[in-house]
């Protein structure tokens, strides 16, 4: 079963930056694509970045497009989710998620799930 792990949520300042990391639990972590969500109480999970197995392709949701780069390091079964210009509505608990397929930024495709990270962007 593989299992995700997420890492490097916080408190920041609007403005300020952030670095998530997923780990995966697996062998063949460079069959999976990943794809990064937020979820706000009350609200669905919304698609914020997806990345391809290889990492030849990514896509990131209006919203956080010239703010967020998402990258993988395959050898480390890691990817990571760099987030600049943070503002308050970025304040959600992040997901990162695993498929054997496209990277699609639809939730409901995804069959492994991390326990998320808390980001909080408040002054």
């Amino acid at each position: 079963q593989l299992q995700l792990v997420e890492s490097g949520g916080g408190l920041v300042q609007p403005g300020g930056s952030l670095r998530l990391s997923c780990k995966a639990s697996t062998f063949t972590f460079d069959h999976y694509a990943i794809g990064w969500f937020r979820q706000v109480p009350g609200k669905g999970r919304e698609g914020v970045s997806s990345i391809s197995n290889s990492g030849g392709r990514t896509n990131y949701a209006d919203s956080v497009k010239g703010r967020v780069t998402l990258h993988r390091d395959n050898a480390r079964n890691t990817v990571y989710l760099q987030m600049n210009s943070l503002k308050s509505e970025d304040t959600a608990v992040y997901y990162c998620a695993a498929r054997m397929m496209s990277c699609l930024m639809r939730p409901d495709v995804y069959a492994y799930w991390g326990r998320g990270a808390q980001v909080t962007v408040s002054s």
